[in-house]
């Protein structure tokens, strides 16, 4: 169990982010048009997982925002933005705002992506949503880099999310739990 803040306010997630170096959980997800999307499916591919409470926030939907913007020159890279919220409201989102890098993916469907991933909200008013995180994985699903945002409200480090993609750095045990703070 981490715990985090939500504007200063002590909460608390169900466990803990996965650290670099290790293998990712697996995990299935839902898209817009309603298929699931599998850490199978993604194998062979550098991944950024985005996970966050809800896009009906300003600070979630700026993430999303912002990391369509920042991940364009990567080719190879799968940009994945998951929440609770319904796929509906994700593809529309996506579709208003003409972002077209990222892959939204619900896990409505799919409550352990949460405990895998130690990210559910266990209290506060946001209970059972998720907190704010990235994951990022090399092309064999190894986490290259974590991060749990430690304030609910702020954005995530996005140059050492996207760092850590581009150089797929695998970093030793002794940098795994400054990425993760």
């Amino acid at each position: 169990m981490a715990t985090i803040t939500l504007n200063g306010n002590p909460i608390h997630t169900c466990g803990e982010l996965p650290l670099p170096g290790h293998a990712t959980p697996p995990f299935t997800l839902t898209r817009g048009d309603l298929s699931e999307v599998t850490s199978v499916d993604l194998e062979g591919q550098r991944v950024v997982l985005s996970i966050f409470p809800s896009l009906d926030t300003s600070t979630c939907a700026e993430s999303v925002r912002k990391f369509n913007q920042l991940t364009a020159d990567l080719a190879d890279t799968v940009m994945l933005c998951v929440s609770m919220d319904l796929p509906f409201a994700q593809f529309k989102f996506c579709g208003a705002g003409n972002l077209d890098r990222v892959m939204t993916a619900s896990a409505f469907r799919h409550l352990d992506f949460g405990t895998a991933f130690g990210v559910t909200l266990v209290d506060s008013p946001l209970r059972g949503l998720f907190a704010r995180a990235v994951v990022a994985l090399d092309e064999n699903g190894t986490v290259v880099h974590s991060q749990l945002v430690p304030e609910l409200t702020h954005e995530p480090d996005y140059d050492l999310a996207i760092h850590a993609i581009r150089n797929r750095h695998h970093p030793c045990p002794e940098d795994a739990l400054e990425s993760t703070e």
